[in-house]
């Protein structure tokens, strides 16, 4: 019945924003027609947390080792915007895209839906 996910980043640089999806961490892609990128994501899964708060959507990548991820994003010219913290639940850090956008990266302590086997 559902086929894939699409995520949408709205940002004041979608073009700089791009190149680094594309350049720095390295997200395969297709052209949609006048440069507009739209990139092939890895595995991913959905949770539904309760909120007393005005309702929201988050984005995070997650990652296997984030230590490696984001030494490695960093040598390609990734700015760490926010320092490896243990949440209990997993380890949480960011990148800084080129518009200012934080990307927030996990490496997951729970069980994952992706890697789970039916």
């Amino acid at each position: 019945m559902i086929s894939g996910a699409h995520v949408i980043l709205y940002t004041r640089d979608a073009e700089a924003d791009r190149d680094f999806l594309r350049d720095v961490v390295g997200f395969e892609h297709v052209d949609a027609g006048g440069g507009w990128l739209i990139f092939r994501l890895p595995p991913a899964e959905i949770a539904v947390h309760p909120t007393t708060d005005e309702p929201k959507h988050e984005v995070y990548l997650m990652c296997e080792d984030l230590t490696r991820t984001l030494t490695t994003l960093e040598d390609r010219g990734a700015e760490i915007s926010r320092a490896i913290t243990d949440q209990g639940w997993g380890l949480l850090a960011a990148v800084r895209l080129p518009s200012g956008t934080e990307l927030p990266l996990y490496e997951p302590r729970h069980p994952t839906a992706h890697t789970a086997s039916p």
